[in-house]
């Protein structure tokens, strides 16, 4: 029985022709595994601020039809404290209560994320990109052999130094697609 070949047809660049290369950039001076970590969050953070760039006051402050939902600016500000805590985490350090009076606290009273109302994504970019540079200085003096390290976590649970900065990556991803999500929202609405 003879079976028919297809042939797949694939578009080559010439020389010349630019081609898009992906991989993580590692900042110098990072052992592999945290440098390799760290990229992702650094990664991550590149693009939620490319999905922000030039949003509107209104759009960042969208929390939805029925005004139950958590705005962009609201879930921007939670990124910043969750990092935040992880800076200060990952050096078995309580955060500067100067930090918790500046950016709030992880929850309200409510165990909701707390209000945020009238700032500006530029401002809500420029504290997260600050607080990104704290924990790239963090990261850079982490040592492949500290990535087993237990750090306090939360309800006084511990995690490895190589979880923490995998669950900052991973806690980033999570609500960049809620901003796609809420973006795509205030469109319709």
């Amino acid at each position: 029985m003879k079976t028919a070949m297809k042939l797949l047809s694939i578009n080559i660049p010439e020389k010349g022709d630019r081609m898009k290369q992906y991989d993580f950039d590692i900042k110098p001076g990072m052992t592999g595994t945290a440098g390799l970590l760290h990229s992702m969050v650094r990664y991550n953070f590149e693009r939620l601020k490319r999905q922000v760039k030039g949003l509107t006051q209104e759009e960042i402050d969208y929390k939805g039809k029925e005004r139950n939902q958590n705005s962009i600016a609201e879930l921007l500000r939670h990124l910043s404290v969750v990092d935040l805590n992880w800076v200060y985490r990952l050096q078995c350090k309580e955060v500067p209560k100067e930090w918790i009076e500046k950016l709030g606290p992880m929850i309200d009273e409510n165990g909701k994320l707390p209000a945020v109302h009238r700032i500006s994504v530029s401002t809500l970019i420029q504290e997260y990109e600050g607080i990104q540079d704290m924990f790239e200085n963090v990261c850079m003096n982490i040592k492949e052999n500290q990535l087993e390290d237990q750090v306090p976590f939360e309800n006084g649970n511990t995690a490895s130094i190589r979880w923490g900065i995998w669950h900052v990556a991973d806690h980033s991803r999570h609500h960049y697609a809620q901003i796609v999500s809420i973006k795509k929202q205030f469109l319709r609405d």
